[in-house]
């Protein structure tokens, strides 16, 4: 096991936080695994911005994709342009444009906020 922690440690070391913004923007478990494996031991300014921001997306995301899909699903029409289907289909997208944004940030090494979520995230995660 000591290689691998040796692995870890060099690729943190060269990458001054990008590996651990990339990584968080991989899944809700590619940003534990980038918080608590290439994070935790050495903090940046890249990877904490990126990290505080892809945590205030994830919870932005479940919350509202599956608030919507267990309040609506007995209201909705079923069938239809206008079905509870296609209207999660059309948040997806738009919560899949927003990841693009922050992903390519990270990928660059840039702070750049994720619109309406980013700024928000850096006041409210501002410990992490």
């Amino acid at each position: 096991m000591e290689p691998v922690k040796d692995i870890v440690h060099r690729i943190s070391d060269n990458s001054n936080g990008k590996t651990a913004a990339v990584i968080s923007y991989l899944t809700i478990f590619g940003w534990i695994v980038a918080y608590f494996g290439f994070h935790q031991g050495k903090k940046t300014d890249l990877g904490s911005y990126q990290l505080r921001q892809t945590l205030l997306f994830y919870i932005v995301y479940i919350v509202i994709r599956y608030g919507i899909s267990f309040i609506f699903s007995p209201l909705w029409v079923s069938e239809g342009v206008f079905s509870l289907y296609y209207c999660l289909k059309l948040i997806e997208f738009l919560f899949f444009i927003l990841w693009i944004i922050g992903f390519i940030g990270a990928i660059n090494g840039e702070k750049k906020p994720i619109p309406f979520i980013g700024e928000r995230a850096q006041t409210m995660f501002s410990t992490l």
